[in-house]
């Protein structure tokens, strides 16, 4: 049995649990939630991210779990994500930066509306983290809202960089 099934219980039995250890990483995480799921669209907020992320993020887009995908992340890390836009660009139908230290991950579809707030980035970490997990879509609807509002007023769509334009345009 994957280590991650030890440690993330079935949504389906389980609207609400939390995580605390150094074994998995968030990929582990989103893999067995769209795995329960099925295809679905994924929104992640984080401060930073990174190739072996994208890689596997990129993995579940062949397999056709992801249906669609949007990414924000910080403007402070603005400079490894564009090193990374190539491949980003392959893998997130919409990247924004904006000022945001937040790491939430939201994965929907029409059966399923599920949050993960997370202190882990989008890196790979030895390190303690911690989650919710739950599938309430009150918080689902509210933190959708919340990274609705920041995408479409504070924050820079990624394409912008290269061609002058901003969300604003």
């Amino acid at each position: 049995m994957k280590l991650v099934n030890q440690i993330i219980k079935p949504l389906s039995g389980t609207p609400l649990q939390a995580y605390l250890d150094n074994r998995i990483q968030l990929f582990d995480i989103i893999e067995k939630i769209l795995s329960e799921t099925g295809p679905a669209e994924i929104y992640i907020s984080t401060f930073s991210t990174s190739e072996e992320f994208l890689r596997k993020i990129f993995r579940l887009r062949r397999r056709g779990l992801l249906t669609k995908a949007t990414m924000l992340t910080d403007l402070k890390a603005s400079r490894k994500t564009v090193h990374l836009y190539t491949f980003i660009s392959n893998v997130f139908d919409d990247v924004f930066l904006a000022e945001n230290h937040s790491k939430v991950i939201l994965i929907r579809n029409s059966r399923w509306m599920v949050s993960i707030c997370t202190s882990q980035n989008q890196t790979r970490g030895n390190r303690t983290e911690s989650g919710m997990i739950t599938t309430d879509p009150r918080i689902y609807l509210d933190l959708q809202e919340q990274f609705s509002t920041i995408i479409n007023s504070k924050a820079i769509h990624l394409d912008g960089l290269f061609n002058g334009t901003d969300r604003e345009d």
